[in-house]
């Protein structure tokens, strides 16, 4: 089985969504298909198919949420400061200088399920991820972008 790289913020909100829609969303669906079948005739019943529709969406996340926490590899990235010493690694914090615009940017290096680029998080598996590991601070990575390659300086490396 191939692991799923989850820091220990991401795994937590995973297990928070799974209990969530065991306890609350799918009660609410049997109820909703219930109150559907008592309408009567299910051939023509738009509110079951709904809710059936709707109880497939909920148990097929169900089954997506177990299937990664079952084989998720949680990293902890305090844990790797004195591992990694300097590197960007997984769950680092990187701070950047994009050299053509002088911006300074922030980003934390997630999992797929955990990106979230409005709160500088980016997975992982995308390309300015992957131009980062396993650079120190001061070295300089490209990253092919769509409007061609950029350049960012590592000013620093965080394992918050």
């Amino acid at each position: 089985m191939i692991k799923i790289p989850l820091t220990v913020v991401g795994a937590e909100q995973l297990k928070a969504e799974l209990q969530r829609l065991k306890s609350v969303d799918r009660p609410a669906v049997i109820a909703a298909i219930a109150e559907a079948r008592s309408h009567g005739d299910l051939s023509e019943n738009a509110e079951y198919d709904a809710a059936k529709e709707k109880q497939g969406f909920v148990e097929g996340r169900i089954a997506d949420l177990e299937g990664k926490l079952s084989n998720a590899q949680i990293i902890d990235p305090k844990e790797l400061e004195t591992t990694a010493e300097g590197r960007i690694v997984f769950g680092a914090t990187v701070q950047l200088l994009d050299l053509e615009s002088e911006e300074e940017v922030v980003y934390q290096i997630v999992g797929d399920d955990e990106a979230n680029l409005k709160e500088g998080k980016i997975s992982v598996s995308s390309p300015i991820a992957r131009a980062l590991i396993g650079k120190y601070v001061e070295d300089v990575a490209e990253v092919q972008a769509p409007g061609g390659i950029r350049e960012y300086e590592v000013l620093d490396v965080k394992y918050l």
